[in-house]
């Protein structure tokens, strides 16, 4: 562990990913400066300052970013202003003098790979290397802590995901890589890692799974693209939510999102944790 002179500066610290972040570096003494837009909701932490700054404040943020060298960028939710947002709060951070932006991508991150905003966090990615600074981007599959959710209230998962499968990671896993790269950031400029569990699954292995782990049947019902439109249609989204929910299980039937690696452990020191494991431990509820 290298030490670090000065705050590492936190953005997403009242969600679920930065949240966790934060409060493992508040655990090692590490000081922070949390980027929150509701000052109401950031954690309270030892060693820790909270600023109120978005990323789509482009004066806010190069304020709040002052004397940070490293900050750790947790992507925006999702909206047709996600990319835009991006690039300028990565812009501002460049102004402000980061020197070092660790950013949270999407694992496969392309401009043509099938989840849609696995395409705009690649756009991301490429805008904060035409910025000089150095980077980190962590990839990581999509959150195990996420797949119960999947299931709808009659048990059954439904979409075109055929028999492809999903190297799904847990977020305290991606918690504990992130923090990893911010105690050292040197150590791992120009660095891109892939975050997954330890095993690809199928959805129908991961009904199983939630079936022991609930004690009442869970199953897989596949889709077709078409019907997965259908089956959504009446949630009232928009469209690009609509495409980017039905990539999700074409990604997987694609099988771009199956490959397993270990940069978990290789930043952690630890294995990364099952699918079974984290549903025993009641960490994954959202």
């Amino acid at each position: 562990m290298s030490e670090l002179a000065a705050p590492v500066g936190i953005t997403g610290a009242s969600g679920r990913l930065g949240g966790r972040v934060a409060q493992r570096l508040a655990a090692l003494g590490v000081a922070q400066r949390l980027l929150v837009r509701d000052l109401t909701r950031a954690p309270r932490l030892p060693g820790a300052e909270v600023v109120r700054a978005s990323f789509g404040e482009p004066d806010a943020a190069r304020e709040a970013l002052q004397g940070i060298p490293a900050v750790l960028m947790v992507s925006a939710a999702g909206s047709q202003a996600r990319v835009a947002q991006h690039r300028t709060f990565a812009e501002a951070a460049a102004a402000a003098g980061v020197q070092h932006l660790v950013y949270v991508s999407f694992f496969g991150a392309a401009s043509d790979c099938t989840f849609t905003h696995g395409r705009e966090h690649y756009a991301t990615e490429q805008h904060i290397r035409s910025l000089g600074l150095d980077f980190t981007f962590v990839r990581d599959n999509f959150y195990a802590d996420l797949l119960p959710s999947f299931a709808g209230p009659d048990g059954v998962i439904r979409g075109p995901a055929g028999d492809g499968c999903v190297s799904a990671v847990a977020e305290d896993d991606v918690a504990d890589a992130v923090t990893a790269v911010l105690l050292d950031p040197s150590r791992h400029a120009g660095a891109t890692y892939s975050l997954t569990g330890p095993e690809a699954l199928s959805l129908e292995a991961v009904a199983t799974t939630l079936s022991h782990q609930w004690q009442r049947p869970v199953r897989y019902v596949e889709e077709s693209i078409e019907q997965a439109y259908a089956s959504r249609a009446g949630l009232g989204a928009p469209e690009w939510q609509l495409e980017a929910w039905v990539s999700t299980y074409t990604a997987i039937a694609n099988g771009e999102l199956s490959a397993v690696t270990d940069d978990v452990c290789r930043l952690t020191g630890h294995p990364a944790v099952t699918l079974a494991d984290l549903l025993r431990s009641g960490q994954s509820a959202y």
